[in-house]
């Protein structure tokens, strides 16, 4: 139980700083560290996730850290989005999901390194919101999250960085958000589903990976407010590659 939370503790600090890697580290935690089957370590990650998103969410919202409307036109598309990218991803071998995902952190994480931040207060929303941009680039990132089934977060801070106009710790606060809205939504699909087959929850073990997730977020958030935007950025960038070469690895292994 211990490893459990320590688990936690660094999904926690992942998505406070970076405002992603939740579902990516939280499936590994669950099988790996609490014996968890592969299916209802996938749902209830979903659980751990939107948890640990909302609060650090909540975070940003009280330093006027999250754009909504940016949430409101990049999240709402992002969920029709992802159930079409889902139904796709049924059809398609995993190994080539997992490729396609990986190519994209890979290519996100080069435009994010030579993508200069922002120059203007954080707190800033981009003097004109391009709805109809931002719409497309919603459902196509959801799209995308969908036929790959992980990775929610580190297509769509960079698509609010590079797409979307915003800073990016502004990018990080309204990826929490969506990632929240997302989780639910799918944790909801999940537990009907799982509870008509007469599976339960191991909800103990939930509440304390969402308590470990979320003092590692608290944490997170501190460190990710205070780094300057463009080392931050450029930190978010290596990120990306670490993750991009541990799904690789991780897929071929």
């Amino acid at each position: 139980m211990i490893n459990a939370v320590i688990g936690a503790i660094l999904i926690g600090l992942s998505l406070g700083v970076f405002g992603s890697g939740g579902s990516i580290l939280t499936v590994p935690v669950l099988m790996y560290l609490v014996n968890m089957p592969a299916d209802m370590a996938i749902a209830s990650s979903l659980l751990v996730v939107a948890g640990i998103s909302l609060f650090g969410a909540s975070l940003h919202i009280r330093k006027r850290l999250i754009s909504w409307p940016h949430v409101l036109l990049f999240g709402v598309p992002g969920m029709l989005g992802t159930y079409g990218g889902a139904w796709a991803g049924a059809y398609i071998d995993p190994r080539w999901q997992l490729l396609v995902f990986v190519v994209l952190m890979l290519i996100a994480a080069v435009l994010m390194w030579r993508n200069k931040p922002v120059d203007a207060p954080v707190t800033d929303l981009p003097k004109k919101i391009q709805v109809g941009r931002v719409i497309a680039d919603g459902l196509l990132v959801g799209a995308i999250t969908g036929f790959v089934g992980v990775g929610g977060g580190f297509l769509i801070v960079p698509a609010l960085v590079l797409l979307g106009g915003l800073a990016l710790p502004l990018a990080i606060g309204t990826s929490l958000f969506i990632i929240a809205m997302k989780s639910v939504v799918g944790f909801a699909k999940y537990y009907q589903v799982l509870s008509a087959l007469d599976q339960s929850f191991n909800w103990p073990v939930l509440a304390i990976m969402i308590l470990g997730g979320v003092l590692g977020s608290g944490l997170g958030v501190y460190i990710g407010t205070r780094l300057p935007k463009q080392k931050l950025q450029k930190g978010f960038s290596v990120f990306l590659v670490i993750m991009g070469v541990f799904v690789l690895v991780r897929s071929v292994l």
